[in-house]
Parts: structure tokens; C-alpha cells; sequence
């Protein structure tokens, strides 16, 4: 009995195959097909089905390597230093934040240096006819002369003039015709000599620099071009103190119409500083080129302690012609976040604490959001060491309105122009290039001696009001500010004493993530 029950059940199964073939044989013979067909179409359909469902994966997948190859092949564009796949990349678009946050494009941020894309030979490069058009503002003028006070006396001129808060916010309401403060106000300081004047008027390509205080010499630039040699004026603004010091470390000429000269540079006396700041003072010819040297079209601005390494012909190439661009500066290095790169000034003492928090506060209250990826610029902090910049009406505007707060507020001037940005929204269009680019374009070498000023090390109001003891720190305050232990400035900053047209002592400022050594 045992030994029969495997046939049954095999024979139970056969039986079940039978039925159901039978059962289907049925119902295509009540459909009226002949029973021989059904037999031949039926394994037909079988395969059609399962290769139709094959096609389709396959194609699916074909599809997804596609468009994986074109984004790993945006992501490499972008990396390339070859000048036409670099041209493809687009770093604004959604598909490259997506890839970002996937993983796939690689932290440019943690290189030092990296390769710029950069044209093969300056002999071959065409530089654009005419200018670029001015869409926006068409026509800018300059205040020039100083305040008329309510009695009708006029103020002691200051460089950078009394604006007042209601002129400041019109200054941000952008017109086809437009008149702002812009610094250089009559008999306000930082006159050139006409000799130098006179030089700068041919002058349509400039490269920039500037040394004050006597703390750096002149770097000659490296790598240039006989066309860029010729093409280019090498304008080192300095004041006094350091075309003295220059003249006592390295070697001066002298040519015929007394214009002074080291190397290829030649020297741009500023007479009668404007500021009590050394800083504040390097500010003049860092974001008010186009002012200092007014017939030139083109400039590309350089620190004192730079050494220029790349042809500036190539350079005006890659970061204005090739992208079509008016205005190029370097993301910074550590920080996107305007409010973390204060706290980083804070702690590294480049300026009074407590009038820090006064300027973050008041940029807090007239809504600068920290940064964050939906924000439309790649950072709101820059590394203003480099600034390469065409000399349009919209680019000379953005220029005066970001010195204004820096005459205005701290001399911190990273910790303007993310809020000038701001204000302007859409209508300022600038290129911010990577921070390892920006690393490859100089050498960098150390100030001979630091500069400190005892207002960087204030801590509270307190010692800001000589209440309090400052650690002595720092000689170059009182030797530019003649009343020892003010370390109130008199002729810059006075946005940070003069009272602000609303109440402040509510807004807190956002919490900051230390995320690198340097703040």
C-alpha cells in the first residue's frame, strides 16, 4: 500500500495537467479557433509577452546609464581644466546640487590649489570691442562735496562723506540715473599728484595693488606676457609711511616725469590718508578702482602680499570674457555664512567685538538670512584679495555701494558684501570662482612686519569707551590716531555711533557652527 502511493499521486498530477489543458483547449474552441492553431499561437504569445517585458528593462536601463554617463560627464566637465569641456559646466543648475548632495561632485573647498582652466597662448586671445552694454543703471554720478548742516554751515569734509540712513536705503533703489556717495569727497584726503593722474588716463587695463602702514613690499609679477606687458598699467597705491619704508628696503628709479617705479610697478602716492584705520585706508584703491583710476575699462585688483603668478590677460579670459561676466571674486575658503565669518573675526581679533555685533545686528534686522544651499549665490562670503572686474555702470555701482558700508561700519569688508548682494538681488550679476582657482593665481607672501591696532583686541563697550584696560597690544592706533587711548575712530565707522532708526536690543543673532580652525 505504501509503494502505491507515490504512482497516485503522480497520477493525481498527471490527471490535473490533463484537465487543465483540456479546460483551455475548451474555452479557445468555444471562441471559435480551431484547435490546431491554439496549439502553434499559444507559445507565440508567451514569447512575445516575455520579450515585449525584456525590451522594456532593457530600454529602461539603457536609459538610466544615459543620463548617468551625461551627469558624471557634467561633473567631470566642471573639474576639467580643458577650456571647452569647462565651458559646459553649469555649477547654478539643480542637477549639479542634486549630484552634490548625492556625493558625486567632489569638495573643491578642501583643495588649496587646483587647476585653472585657463586659454593656451594670450597673443591668441580676442579681446571684446567696446563695452559691455548698461542695461540697468545707464548713468552714475558721484557726491563730491560734503553736507550743507541744517544752521547752513558746512561739515569738516570726510572721505567717504554724512550719509545719513534714509540716503543709504535710496542708494539701493536702483534707477537709470543714479547719484550716490562713493568716496574721494572734496579736500576729504587721498589725493594723487597730478604726475600720477596724468599717467593713469591712458591707462585702459589696469593691475592693482596697494601697501599701507609699510608693512609689505612691492612683488613683481611672474609669468607675463610681452602683450600683457604692454597692454597693462601696474598701479601700486601706497601712502606715505610706505613709499618711505619701500624706498628704505628695496630700489626705487625715478623716471622723467617723476613717476616712481619698482619693477614693473609703479608706485601711486596717496597723500593725506583719509581714515585714523590703516586698514580703512587699503580699502580706498581695493573697491574704489574705478574711481582712483577712472579711464580704465578693465582691473584686476591684487593684495600687497601677493605675488602675481598667471598672465592677466588669460585671467580677464577666463573669469569676465569667456562667461560673459562683469564682476569675478573668489568664494572663501572656509566660510559661506556671513555670521560665522564674524564670529571668525571675533575670535581672531581683526576688529572691536562689540562693534561687530552692532553691525551684524543691524544687517540681522534689515533680513540677511545666514546663508544656506536654496540661496541663489554659490557664498555670501568672498576672498576679496583678487577682484577682476569690467567697469560698467552696474559694476561701479555695486563697487560704491559695498565701500559705503564699509566707510559706514566695520572696515571687515567680507562682512559687506554678501549684504550688498542682497539688497540688490537679481539685478547684480557676478561670477564667484573656486577658492583652490583663486589659490593658484599668486604666491603668497607674509607682511614684513603684522599689523595690529589696539581696537582689535576690545573685548567690551567698556574698554571701547576707555572705561576698561586693553592688553597692550599694538602701537599703530596711536600712531595714527593722536588721541592716545581713543580707540573711538573720527572719521570712519561713524555708522556704528550714529543711532540707528530702530530699536536693535531684541535682535539676537543666529548661532554659528565653528566648522574649520580659522572660525
Amino acid at each position: 500500500m505504501d509503494k502505491e502511493s507515490p504512482r497516485s499521486v503522480s497520477f493525481r498530477t498527471h490527471r490535473r495537467g490533463e484537465r487543465s489543458n483540456l479546460t483551455l483547449h475548451t474555452k479557445d474552441v468555444e471562441a471559435g479557433l480551431p484547435l490546431g492553431r491554439v496549439s502553434q499561437d499559444y507559445p507565440m504569445k508567451i514569447v512575445w509577452k516575455k520579450g515585449f517585458i525584456r525590451l522594456v528593462l532593457v530600454g529602461g536601463i539603457l536609459w538610466m546609464l544615459l543620463i548617468l554617463l551625461a551627469s558624471l560627464l557634467h561633473v567631470w566637465s566642471c573639474q576639467s581644466s580643458i577650456s571647452f569641456f569647462s565651458a559646459m559646466c553649469n555649477k547654478d543648475s539643480k542637477v549639479f546640487s542634486m549630484l552634490g548632495s548625492m556625493g558625486f561632485v567632489p569638495k573643491q573647498q578642501s583643495q588649496h590649489r587646483c587647476p585653472i582652466p585657463l586659454a593656451d597662448d594670450p597673443d591668441k586671445i580676442v579681446i571684446p570691442k567696446g563695452r559691455t552694454p548698461d542695461e540697468i543703471v545707464k548713468n552714475l554720478t558721484y557726491v563730491m562735496e560734503d553736507e550743507i548742516l541744517p544752521d547752513g554751515t558746512q561739515s569738516s569734509p570726510l572721505f567717504g562723506g554724512h550719509q545719513n540712513w534714509s540716503q543709504r536705503e535710496e542708494s539701493f533703489r536702483l534707477t537709470s540715473n543714479m547719484k550716490v556717495h562713493c568716496g574721494f569727497i572734496r579736500n576729504g584726503g587721498a589725493e594723487m599728484a597730478p604726475a600720477d593722474v596724468k599717467y593713469a588716463k591712458k591707462c585702459r587695463f589696469v593691475v592693482a595693488s596697494g601697501i599701507f602702514d609699510g608693512y609689505d613690499v612691492p612683488h613683481q609679477p611672474s609669468n607675463l606676457s610681452p602683450r600683457s606687458k604692454k597692454l597693462f598699467c601696474f598701479l601700486m597705491a601706497v601712502d606715505e609711511t610706505s613709499l618711505k619704508f619701500i624706498k628704505e628696503n628695496v630700489t626705487v628709479t625715478e623716471d622723467s616725469d617723476g613717476g616712481k617705479w619698482v619693477g614693473i610697478w609703479r608706485l601711486v602716492l596717496l597723500k593725506h590718508p583719509p581714515y585714523d584705520e590703516p586698514r580703512r585706508n587699503g580699502k580706498v584703491p581695493k573697491i574704489l578702482t574705478h574711481r582712483l583710476f577712472p579711464k580704465a575699462q578693465y582691473s584686476i585688483w591684487i593684495d600687497g602680499k601677493m605675488e602675481l603668478i598667471v598672465d592677466p590677460l588669460l585671467i580677464l579670459e577666463r573669469y569676465l570674457w569667456r562667461g560673459k561676466h562683469t564682476f569675478a571674486i573668489s568664494q572663501h575658503k572656509h566660510h559661506r555664512n556671513i555670521y560665522e565669518e564674524a564670529d571668525s573675526n571675533k575670535r581672531r581679533k581683526r576688529y572691536a567685538r562689540p562693534l561687530i555685533d552692532l553691525h551684524m545686528k543691524i544687517y540681522r534686522y534689515e533680513g540677511l538670512e545666514p546663508w544656506n544651499s536654496t540661496k541663489k549665490t554659490i557664498s555670501d562670503v568672498p576672498e576679496g584679495a583678487i577682484i577682476i572686474r569690467e567697469h560698467t555702470a552696474m559694476s561701479n555701482l555695486f563697487s560704491c555701494l559695498w565701500f559705503n558700508e564699509v566707510n559706514l561700519f566695520t572696515p571687515r569688508d567680507q562682512l559687506s558684501f554678501g549684504y550688498v548682494v542682497y539688497r540688490l538681488g537679481d539685478l547684480f550679476r557676478f561670477f564667484m570662482f573656486p577658492n583652490c582657482e583663486y589659490n593658484s593665481l599668486f604666491v603668497l607672501h607674509p607682511h614684513i612686519r603684522e599689523h595690529s591696532s589696539r581696537i582689535e583686541w576690545v573685548t567690551n563697550w567698556n574698554q571701547l569707551k576707555g572705561n576698561g584696560t586693553i592688553s597692550n597690544k599694538g602701537k599703530d592706533w596711536d600712531q595714527a590716531n593722536a588721541n592716545n587711548g581713543n580707540l573711538i575712530e573720527s572719521r570712519g565707522g561713524l555708522g556704528l555711533w550714529t543711532p540707528y532708526p530702530a530699536n536693535l536690543d531684541s535682535v539676537v543673532l543666529p548661532p554659528v557652527d565653528r566648522t574649520s580652525k580659522a572660525g
